[in-house]
């Protein structure tokens, strides 16, 4: 018994050497079939029309859009369904504070009005303040937190950085 099983075990180690071997002429056969056809691979030449750097221009420019946005405040200062009434606040509000935005929506029968692009809270409850002393606001001015526009000076100064 032994020595049968000896040679069975003499038999697997035969099989073992035999199958690394029959690996090992596999994958030198792939590698050098591959060097083969490499060689033999055609050159690919690109002729790239030049507007498509002009596009890529254009979308990257489109992209920095994105970071022109960052969190911050807006005052709600109106809903109404008078349209007098809430142009005669837009006016005062563009001539009172120029450099801000105001953004109306009409949601029927409302118009509803936002003001401000603020990015520090500080200043949005500092205009809220002027706002509702002025009178020109009957109800109440409420601060709500919004993805708002950065200006091109806040752009700068975080470019600087």
């Amino acid at each position: 018994m032994i020595k049968l099983h000896g040679m069975v075990f003499a038999k697997r180690r035969c099989m073992k050497k035999l199958a690394g071997i029959l690996v090992w002429i596999f994958f030198s056969a792939t590698a050098l079939a591959q060097a083969a056809a490499d060689s033999a691979r055609p050159k690919v030449v690109v002729n790239k029309d030049p507007r498509l750097d002009i596009l890529a221009k254009a979308e990257a420019e489109i992209n920095s859009y994105a970071s022109r946005f960052t969190k911050g405040y807006r005052l709600f200062v109106l809903k109404t369904n008078n349209r007098d009434y809430a142009m005669k606040v837009r006016a005062y509000l563009l001539q009172t504070f120029p450099e801000e935005k105001v953004v109306m929506t009409y949601q029927s029968p409302f118009i509803k009005m936002k003001f401000g692009d603020f990015t520090e809270k500080k200043d949005a409850e500092k205009c809220r303040d002027i706002i509702m002393k002025s009178g020109i606001v009957t109800g109440a001015v409420y601060l709500l937190p919004e993805m708002v526009e950065l200006k091109p000076d806040k752009l700068k100064e975080l470019d600087s950085k």
